[in-house]
């Protein structure tokens, strides 16, 4: 039985990767469709502007917050197995730790850096080419990421019930 300390790390758990998916899901549905309507070079140069100042401890807190509630919840999940509820967890551990850190790492960064490295030549077709497999590309792996982050809270809601 999920309970005392344990409980409120797997509520702040649940919580925690609600708050990262509706953050996931707000920028693919709102702000990259924004930035896909705009001319290649100002969508370009916008989005590296958003990527710099995504480096703030506010949506740190949000993103690597959830990452090591999730490592942590994972520890003491094995420490406990097989309690009731243990399987829910670690499933929900591992939908955010692969599903949405591993893909920011893995898909979404890389697209970034890339991104980062036409500052100055926005106006060329080369990064207009780049623009569009960019949006679709990274839109798609943020659409991964924040279904594993839901998938997640949804995993840790159920092993409470």
């Amino acid at each position: 039985m999920i309970e005392g300390p344990y409980f409120v790390l797997v509520v702040l758990g649940a919580l925690w990767c609600g708050v990262a998916a509706g953050v996931f899901v707000a920028f693919s549905t709102l702000v990259m469709r924004g930035l896909g309507a705009l001319p290649a070079a100002r969508g370009i140069a916008a989005m590296n502007s958003i990527n710099v100042a995504a480096m703030t401890p506010a949506f740190m807190v949000v993103f690597m917050g959830a990452a090591l509630l999730c490592a942590v919840i994972a520890v003491v999940t094995f420490v406990l197995w097989p309690e009731p509820g243990t399987v829910e967890l670690l499933v929900g551990c591992v939908l955010y730790l692969a599903g949405s850190f591993g893909v920011t790492v893995v898909a979404n960064i890389p697209r970034n850096d890339a991104l980062a490295k036409l500052a100055g030549d926005e106006d060329s077709e080369r990064s207009a080419a780049y623009w569009r497999r960019y949006l679709s590309e990274w839109t798609l792996w943020n659409h991964v990421r924040g279904g594993a982050a839901l998938a997640a809270s949804a995993a840790f809601v159920l092993s409470l019930t």
